[in-house]
């Protein structure tokens, strides 16, 4: 009975813990110092939009978390208004680093509020 009891708690820490894990977001200061680390993963973001532009369906905004800001791109759906609070999960897609600056995108597969 008592490894039952044992075996059960464990098998809820460990679900607990990767829910926790599922819900992080990596600030975009991280992603931007270390772009190859995160090229073609997924990742989650959460932030301001400061620069938004939307047509027929596609868009294109800038994130800012405080650490940095980050370009989003979406296929579906648009962009969100400018000043709007959003979460993004999706793939980071580092293109260069020229000295102190990094050019990347992340290509939006969800979007939520946080």
């Amino acid at each position: 009975m008592f490894r039952r009891f044992i075996g059960a708690t464990a098998l809820i820490a460990l679900a607990a813990l990767g829910l926790s894990a599922c819900t992080s977001t990596t600030s975009i200061k991280t992603l931007l110092d270390d772009p190859s680390r995160y090229d073609k993963k997924a990742v989650r973001i959460a932030g301001d939009v400061e620069e938004t532009i939307g047509v027929l369906g596609y868009g294109a905004y800038r994130i800012n978390d405080g650490t940095g800001t980050l370009l989003v791109v979406t296929k579906e759906g648009g962009a969100p208004r400018g000043g709007a609070k959003v979460g993004v999960e999706g793939t980071f897609r580092a293109a260069f680093t020229i000295g102190a600056e990094t050019a990347a995108v992340l290509e939006e597969k969800s979007r939520y509020t946080p």
